[in-house]
């Protein structure tokens, strides 16, 4: 890849986030966050296609890619030298996708 400063701020943006997440209560705080910030996107979709009734399917294939997509962006993670604060942030967010449409699933029965 090439060092753009894109790329360098990115990077710097992780590591000050690692460094700031060292404390265990803004590591919680964070992954907490994270966490429901999962859950209102996943219940704001299950919502939107329950109530427009329209394209299941496809709201629920589109779903599914993105989660396998941040299920390979966390082994990529894991395999290079970024922080494990990154791994631990899609985990949370992952999470709280697959609970919120989980959730609006049974509510919708």
């Amino acid at each position: 890849m090439q060092k753009t400063f894109l790329y360098k701020s990115s990077a710097k943006l992780v590591d000050r986030l690692a460094n700031w997440a060292v404390n265990p209560w803004r590591r919680y705080s964070l992954l907490v966050i994270i966490f429901l910030i999962g859950f209102f996107i996943g219940s704001s979709l299950g919502m939107i296609n329950g109530v427009l009734a329209l394209m299941d399917p496809v709201g629920a294939f589109v779903a599914l890619i993105f989660l396998e997509i941040l299920i390979k962006a966390r082994f990529i993670f894991l395999k290079s030298k970024n922080p494990i604060i990154i791994v631990r942030v899609f985990d949370m967010f992952r999470i709280g996708l697959t609970y919120g449409l989980f959730s609006e699933g049974l509510k919708l029965l």
